[in-house]
């Protein structure tokens, strides 16, 4: 078992910035490739960012490519996604996920997930 935490949310001027966190307990952190996703009110939840084990290597979806950084420290068991130019459109409950093998893109491939952590953007 993983066990996730989000921190790091909270309410923000459009083109301001937030850095998210996600804490892992439980087993080695650095055996699980992990994942951001998003929920708006009313709309399913969509992958955003991913990171492989070892942290080399990144994936994003487009509607936030050259905006949010996805990293990883494994010796703290820390996710991080650093958000940058943020839009109202962005606000929703941010997730972690975590999965053993390469990151996918999928919310049905991941077997761990935190409680999530509110964004809230203001025009």
């Amino acid at each position: 078992q993983v066990q996730l935490v989000e921190s790091g949310g909270g309410l923000v001027q459009a083109g301001g910035s937030l850095r998210l966190s996600c804490a892992a307990s439980g087993r080695t952190f650095s055996n699980y490739a992990v994942g951001w996703f998003r929920q708006a009110p009313g709309k399913e939840r969509e992958f955003l960012a991913a990171i492989n084990r070892g942290g080399g290597s990144q994936y994003y979806a487009d509607s936030v490519q050259g905006r949010f950084t996805i990293s990883r420290d494994n010796a703290k068991n820390t996710v991080f996604l650093q958000m940058n130019s943020l839009k109202p459109e962005d606000t929703a409950v941010y997730y972690c996920a975590a999965r053993t093998g390469w990151p996918t893109f999928s919310t049905r491939d991941y077997h761990y997930w935190g409680q999530g952590t509110q964004v809230t953007v203001s025009s």
